[in-house]
């Protein structure tokens, strides 16, 4: 491993990210409500920290091993959750303690969107719009979208985007050049964004409110300006609005840029994950409108509005509410917190385990049926017409094992602070798939966790955002040895 180039994109990253606290300042500073002075803080702390790491290094051999890009991954995103957080730390209008600010910040950046701050209608737009701007730059992945400036570096960041995107895909490229392929995944995502914020606004929000709306929804990050978040609107139109896009959204992001450079919507039809992951939210939907109908929990009108709405912003881990899902018949909670673990498309910015590998498993368990029928059959596993290689499948396999570990082990600890079986459960399904809301004391926000257990469950976002190995792999004896 070579720490100083790593140390070296660390500080190029952070003087970027920098910037992010800049459109926050200028608001407040425009209110003058006393807002300004956190971010001009945070932006001065930030952008020296990275330049603090960038002189001495700057001339660092350029090679960058795989090593390197998972420990750059995994460090980045810890620290800029560090200094993500100073403006929530010094805003006087949170009064937010260092673990809180914390919380906040990894919740923004892994666009988990669990949240520990009430009363966000009273907050200066400032601080509301630097929250949505941390789920939309973790949407996208800082990495993935800082790797287009790598070569101008002179570093290669293929290592880079390996250990940051997610899924069994994650090796291929969408062109031949990784900037080619950052900008491209850019491109699409500042392009959804603005059609989904020109939506917002034609379906009644306002300016602002449509846009920091439009930064949660394409991120599937399920922040809010609002408390009551998408039910403060009381508007049907705005719902269907989020709703397309965050389907959208939880697809697989190289579909869409395939499909925009072939002018052909039949890529979408073609894609066996795609096909898979809209079965089962149709399903869901269904099941979901027919039971709130049927119960007389809702109008027949509500329950198709917010059935449809509830069960897509949970399945595809966005977060949003419009109704109190949490009162809803006790078979609803936790079946629409049980599909947040599949949660969106591989390439999307959905969290969870994703389609692509509970299609896989899926289809993997059927066919090990028809083995026991056949035992001297040849069965191969296919995907879009093609085989999957057997090490595909023991990788699947593997990852799930491990991500059930993980959620095992921190439901325990966290049951161990002091929670209580409901809340612990749905707080690591909703940190771990990067959802946000869960149920019991949860719900709503995070405050009545411990310390300790809000900690916990940032492990728990980090290793969700950054799809578990790319984390653990950093504790491994052998990661470390020469």
């Amino acid at each position: 491993m070579h720490v100083t180039v790593s140390l070296r994109i660390i500080g190029v990253l952070l003087m970027v990210f920098s910037a992010a606290m800049l459109p926050s300042l200028y608001v407040g500073l425009a209110a003058n409500d006393g807002s300004a002075p956190p971010f001009a803080t945070g932006f001065a702390l930030t952008l020296f920290a990275g330049v603090a790491l960038w002189l001495p290094t700057r001339h660092a051999p350029s090679t960058l091993q795989i090593r390197d890009g998972f420990l750059v991954t995994a460090l980045f995103w810890l620290v800029l959750s560090i200094f993500g957080a100073i403006p929530l730390l010094l805003s006087t209008e949170l009064q937010l303690t260092p673990i809180d600010a914390f919380f906040e910040a990894v919740s923004g950046l892994t666009t988990t969107g669990a949240t520990v701050i009430v009363g966000l209608d009273q907050l200066p737009q400032s601080l509301l719009l630097y929250r949505q701007l941390l789920q939309w730059l973790g949407g996208i992945g800082i990495v993935v979208l800082a790797v287009a400036i790598l070569p101008m570096l002179g570093i290669g960041g293929m290592q880079l985007y390996r250990a940051e995107s997610a899924g069994p895909s994650k090796d291929r490229k969408l062109t031949p050049r990784l900037a080619g392929t950052a900008k491209a995944l850019a491109f699409i995502y500042v392009a959804l964004t603005l059609a989904c914020a020109a939506a917002y606004w034609w379906g009644g929000m306002s300016g602002f409110d449509a846009i920091c709306h439009a930064f949660s929804t394409i991120a599937i990050g399920g922040f809010s300006t609002h408390d009551a978040s998408m039910g403060f609107f009381q508007s049907d139109r705005i719902l269907l609005i989020s709703t397309a896009f965050m389907l959208v959204s939880a697809i697989n992001f190289g579909l869409h840029f395939v499909a925009f450079q072939r002018r052909n919507l039949r890529v979408y039809q073609d894609d066996s994950e795609t096909a898979f992951f809209l079965v089962v939210i149709t399903g869901a939907v269904v099941l979901t409108c027919t039971t709130l109908w049927f119960s007389n929990t809702l109008s027949g009108h509500d329950s198709v509005v917010h059935g449809l709405f509830q069960t897509v912003s949970i399945a595809t881990t966005t977060g949003f509410v419009s109704h109190d899902f949490i009162d809803w018949p006790d078979f609803l909670p936790f079946f629409l917190l049980m599909l947040a673990f599949m949660g969106g498309c591989v390439g999307s910015t959905g969290g969870g385990i994703k389609a692509m590998r509970l299609l896989l498993i899926t289809r993997q368990g059927f066919r090990e049926l028809r083995q026991l029928l056949h035992p001297h059959a040849v069965i191969p596993l296919k995907l879009n017409a093609r085989r999957v290689q057997p090490a595909v499948v023991s990788a699947v396999w593997s990852f799930f094992a491990v991500y059930m570990l993980c959620f095992v082990t921190i439901m325990l600890l966290l049951l161990a602070t002091g929670l209580d079986f409901t809340s612990a459960f749905s707080a690591v399904a909703a940190t771990l798939n990067n959802l946000g809301p869960g149920l019991g004391v949860v719900f709503a926000h995070y405050q009545d966790v411990s310390e300790v257990g809000k900690l916990l469950l940032c492990a728990a976002m980090l290793l969700g955002r950054l799809e578990v190995f790319t984390v653990l792999v950093l504790f491994t004896p052998a990661f470390w040895r020469h």
